[in-house]
């Protein structure tokens, strides 16, 4: 396949509940791009090597204790940290493939029902938008099945499917929902596939902001 050279490179982004397989086709996704030639960095978000993320790798392993509304804003926080550099790799024309963005950040803590969804989008406004966003969806239950379920605070089958219903307020035109069940092989091939239309289309597309045009969100704000 010959090398895809644009003006800027595409954002991508992979979400989902917990052990949906995110990481899974990340990988396998950045190993496409790189065989068709397409320069590519990966993100993962929470960043846990920053000093903002090391606070969040406390707090998600249980080492650390801390109000909800503060956990919430350090996510926030913790992709704003780096919100200059994907600029900056997304304008040299590097794809960025990111697992998790600010759409976990709002699910998880609106599914805790100590704010509503409008002050959880509030601190990512003008963050930079995703040109394309695959929501992989698996039943809790099946997730569960999973290996290492439950190392972590948030892998509970009940709090698993309050984030699903989350995510499914939050989701916009640019996503695209993919089941998760499936063979690992296919999955990887409908993402890719889509992948590669999304980074031929955005050309010299600016790079968007994230809510900046969402009226509830700047009214109750």
């Amino acid at each position: 396949m010959s090398a895809l050279v644009k003006s800027r490179g595409a954002f991508i982004v992979l979400e989902g509940c917990d052990r949906v397989g995110k990481s899974t086709q990340v990988l396998r996704l950045l190993e496409a791009l790189t065989e068709a030639g397409v320069p590519n960095k990966v993100l993962k978000f929470p960043d846990r090597t920053t000093s903002i993320g090391k606070h969040i790798d406390a707090y998600l392993r249980r080492k650390l204790e801390l109000p909800d509304k503060a956990v919430h804003l350090l996510f926030a926080a913790n992709r704003w940290e780096v919100e200059g550099e994907m600029k900056s790799d997304l304008l040299s024309g590097q794809t960025l493939v990111v697992d998790r963005y600010a759409y976990s950040g709002v699910a998880y803590t609106a599914a805790k029902k100590v704010a509503p969804l409008w002050w959880c989008k509030a601190p990512d406004i003008g963050i930079p938008a995703p040109d394309v966003v695959f929501y992989l969806k698996l039943p809790a239950k099946v997730a569960e099945q999973r290996d290492v379920y439950g190392d972590e605070r948030y892998e509970q089958v009940g709090f698993q499917q309050e984030v699903e219903q989350q995510f499914e307020a939050l989701r916009g035109p640019q996503w695209i929902e993919l089941d998760a069940s499936r063979n690992i092989e296919s999955l990887h091939k409908d993402i890719l596939a889509k992948a590669l239309e999304v980074i031929r289309a955005v050309d010299r597309q600016p790079i968007g902001e994230l809510w900046t045009d969402d009226a509830v969100v700047q009214s109750s704000s």
